[in-house]
């Protein structure tokens, strides 16, 4: 028997972003809640304390989100193309291939906005990410201003860290109880209904709790190498884990186990160009700058020489959580990422100059191929191959889709700069997992639902547990908001 019973209105299993948001929400209404975080403190946070913070929102021109971010000297020097309902409705439908569920989504991008605004009413802060999103254009108007791109403008003060430091302030402020070092094990049942939740508690004694309502929070199964293999495919398993190593699939088990309703696309997941260097699992000082984001101003080869991607295809955003899979399909699981003088200095600091950066350094492309193991033949020709199919009449600029080709196989399509002046630079990359897209069936207030489509009464899910949203590829941004907007849905409710 559990050495400890209590009971509470709602209980809240996972301390990230999306568990917070339902708990805030379920406290506005009163309730008395409880937030069940696995992590002690010093691992805790989820996937949310390891992201850049990037959050995608509808939004007007900068005008409209003055009241939302932080005042910066440059916001009267920014450009801020306007993110519209029917842009991230499209952006959705276009990059998951048509696989979204559409009531979600529609859900999701009419409460984004409002929802960071009701965030940021309970102390949460927000900013225009210039470092990550935007790039002094050199074209005509907008010359020497800075211009956003790729949808994707809006971030938390502080990143990750940031975000999840905010969120406990507002948990405490609003009264909700945080207990670290808890690790959920099962639900509790009475009937069809969900009444409670099994746990072991910080000391690793089992425990049981009462509650009106449990809301899954808890992230996917990322983490665990045996998860990944059974349903992302043979090789996953080797996969770098880019956040936490908490995210280990156990509630998605416990909700399956008594009849919920598996959903969305349990084959793919979020995976990033990941430094080759780089721990097994995340590293809670650097978080996110491990990423090797730079990609679309360079050429990214594999261990024979050969380019296996279109780097330009589009915005970084709407590429990146895709390309980790290409990599680990390629030899070794492994690719390099190669700029020249030109493009070098073109690269985020936060990112390229970031503690335990893998680099490879050389005054010649054979020689990169030397130091690299790749054939030096090899090497050479796709450089030159790349370079002579540019079209240089069209002018370079990193701030929108330029149209400069390169007309290659595979193609460069945007922002193709020859390889041609020393030194040349060569970054190793794997692949880094972030987030499964497979979880759980749940309506738009997310109440989890069973295989007949009935909800399972007590139980609600949101964040990455929520599955539906995306499939094989994901506009960045979008988990956190996801997360934000159904946890504050389903604490509405709970």
């Amino acid at each position: 028997m559990p050495e400890q019973m209590d009971s509470y209105d709602v209980v809240v299993v996972g301390g990230g972003n999306a568990g917070h948001s339902a708990a805030l929400s379920a406290a506005e209404r009163g309730r008395r809640v409880l937030l069940l975080e696995k992590g002690v403190r010093g691992e805790h946070g989820g996937n949310s304390f390891y992201t850049a913070g990037a959050m995608r929102v509808t939004h007007g021109d900068v005008a409209s989100v003055r009241d939302l971010v932080d005042d910066d000297e440059r916001l009267d020097a920014s450009t801020l193309p306007p993110y519209t309902r029917e842009d991230y409705l499209s952006d959705m439908a276009r990059v998951t291939g048509g696989a979204n569920d559409p009531d979600l989504t529609a859900r999701l991008v009419d409460d984004s906005e409002d929802t960071m605004r009701w965030l940021k009413g309970h102390g949460l802060r927000f900013r225009l990410m210039y470092e990550r999103q935007a790039y002094l254009s050199e074209r005509g108007d907008d010359a020497g201003r800075y211009v956003f791109w790729g949808g994707l403008a809006i971030g938390s003060t502080g990143g990750g860290k940031g975000l999840v430091e905010q969120h406990e302030a507002a948990a405490a402020a609003a009264g909700v109880e945080v207990r670290y070092g808890c690790a959920a094990t099962g639900l509790v049942t009475d009937g069809d209904r969900v009444v409670g939740l099994r746990y072991t508690d910080a000391d690793g004694a089992p425990a049981e709790l009462r509650a009106e309502s449990v809301i899954l929070a808890a992230g996917g199964f990322e983490a665990d190498a045996d998860m990944r293999r059974e349903h992302l495919g043979e090789g996953w398993q080797r996969a770098k884990v880019r956040g936490t190593p908490l995210n280990t699939g156990d509630m998605l088990r416990a909700a399956l186990a008594i009849g919920a309703q598996a959903y969305g696309d349990w084959s793919t997941c979020h995976s990033v160009a990941w430094d080759a260097g780089a721990d097994d699992v995340g590293d809670r000082a650097v978080t996110n700058q491990l990423t090797r984001g730079g990609y679309p101003l360079g050429v990214v080869v594999n261990r024979e020489g050969r380019r296996f991607l279109d780097e330009g295809a589009d915005y970084r955003n709407y590429t990146y959580a895709k390309y980790g899979a290409r990599i680990l399909a390629q030899p070794g699981g492994l690719a390099y990422q190669i700029f020249d003088a030109t493009t070098r200095p073109m690269l985020r600091a936060e990112e390229y100059d970031a503690a335990g950066t893998t680099v490879v350094t050389a005054d010649s492309v054979e020689k990169l191929a030397v130091v690299l193991g790749i054939d030096e033949a090899a090497l050479a020709a796709t450089v030159a191959g790349f370079n002579a199919g540019i079209d240089r009449s069209v002018p370079f600029d990193a701030a929108v889709k330029d149209g400069r080709r390169a007309d290659v196989e595979p193609p460069k399509s945007n922002w193709s700069v020859p390889l041609e002046t020393a030194p040349y630079y060569a970054f190793p990359v794997t692949c880094g997992i972030t987030f499964t897209f497979g979880g759980l069936r749940a309506d738009t207030d997310g109440r989890v639902l069973r295989e007949s489509g009935a909800p399972i009464d007590g139980l609600f899910v949101c964040g990455e547990m929520l599955g539906g949203l995306f499939s094989g590829n994901y506009p960045g941004g979008t988990g956190l908001v996801s997360g934000a907007v159904f946890g504050r849905r389903a604490g509405r409710l709970a």
